[in-house]
């Protein structure tokens, strides 16, 4: 298990922290595709949803196998996946700044509020020992 995929939270605050390594990552992955949008060929990458992560982390069933028939999902619960591109260049380049920009905006926007709910956490410590300041 690398240090993006969340371990089996046992409190809010390992959650909001997991969350957080994951947000990191991802952002981190969104501005190697912003970095490459001029790349030829380069196809960008998204990081497995965290709550997928989260799932197989915690030992979380999906969709039950009522049929030996039926596929069993695949997937790497650690790492990147491809981000389906809605248009290639004909550079072969499929990196759409405007859906890199709106991604970037929601994990910014994800970072704040675990941010936030560390932080009261946090803070609800503090006041059930008396310090707060």
């Amino acid at each position: 298990m690398d240090r993006t995929t969340p371990a089996a939270a046992k409190s809010p605050m390992e959650l909001a922290e997991a969350r957080l390594r994951w947000l990191d990552r991802r952002q981190e992955v969104l501005a190697r595709n912003i970095a490459n949008a001029d790349t030829p060929n380069y196809r960008a990458r998204d990081l497995t949803p965290f709550a997928a992560q989260l799932a197989r982390a915690t030992g979380s069933q999906g969709m039950a196998r009522t049929n030996p028939g039926h596929l069993v999902g695949t997937g790497n619960a650690a790492g990147t996946r491809p981000d389906p591109a809605a248009e290639v260049s004909p550079d072969g380049n499929a990196v759409s700044l405007d859906e890199q920009a709106i991604k970037v905006a929601d994990t910014d926007t994800a970072h704040s509020l675990a941010m936030s709910l560390h932080r009261r956490w946090v803070g609800m410590f503090r006041t059930a020992l008396g310090r707060n300041g």
